[in-house]
């Protein structure tokens, strides 16, 4: 009888390193696919290429806008563990557009936070361990202690008060309509990922 071997959390995520895309990488990444009328994955379609070329002009909005405060400045230069942020997403993602560049924010501020980047759709199999409510949702924000491969937590795919936005809309209506995903970026314009970095902030460990 064949025995059937499945690979560890850790395993998976050590294997998937070495594919990585820094913050720098992605965002050239994304930009080269919006040139050529394309998305990340596998499925290439009018809409998600819309929506690739729209999160990249977001993106872009938002790495200028996107501010960490002096409070939170403070809690993340406290930070002496060596940190990585494993990043699953794609490209046209309208959840990560407005969050990503929170993460790259974070850190940017700490040498010991870095941020790396792993397209959903070729990493399923990690995916599998970090599904929200039994769904493949990103981003999903992976937490790491770099130097013992353990998992500190994670966090994704929205801010803690878009998600109860959407969890009341869909027990309203049912289904997020086109309509509900717009408010939605209005209300992502106006937060400024200030609910994004807190959430995050609450998962980090101090030492």
């Amino acid at each position: 009888m064949e025995t059937i071997m499945y690979k560890t959390v850790q395993e998976l995520i050590k294997e998937s390193l070495p594919r990585t895309l820094s913050y720098g990488e992605y965002r050239a990444k994304v930009g080269e696919l919006v040139a050529e009328g394309k998305s990340t994955g596998p499925k290439q379609t009018e809409a998600l290429t819309n929506y690739t070329l729209l999160n990249d002009k977001r993106m872009k909005r938002f790495d200028k806008t996107v501010k960490v405060d002096t409070k939170s400045m403070a809690f993340i230069s406290a930070i002496t563990r060596k940190i990585t942020f494993l990043v699953l997403t794609e490209s046209w993602c309208g959840d990560a557009a407005p969050t990503l560049p929170v993460m790259n924010k974070i850190a940017d501020s700490n040498p010991n936070i870095s941020l790396k980047i792993l397209l959903r759709d070729e990493n399923l199999e990690l995916m599998s361990h970090f599904l929200t409510e039994g769904t493949l949702s990103i981003p999903k924000l992976i937490i790491i202690d770099e130097v013992t491969g353990e998992v500190l937590g994670d966090w994704g795919p929205r801010p803690s008060t878009a998600t109860e936005m959407v969890k009341e809309f869909k027990e309203s209506f049912g289904t997020l309509t086109p309509e509900f995903k717009q408010d939605l970026q209005v209300w992502y314009n106006k937060d400024k990922g200030v609910t994004t970095l807190k959430d995050i902030l609450a998962r980090l460990p101090l030492k």
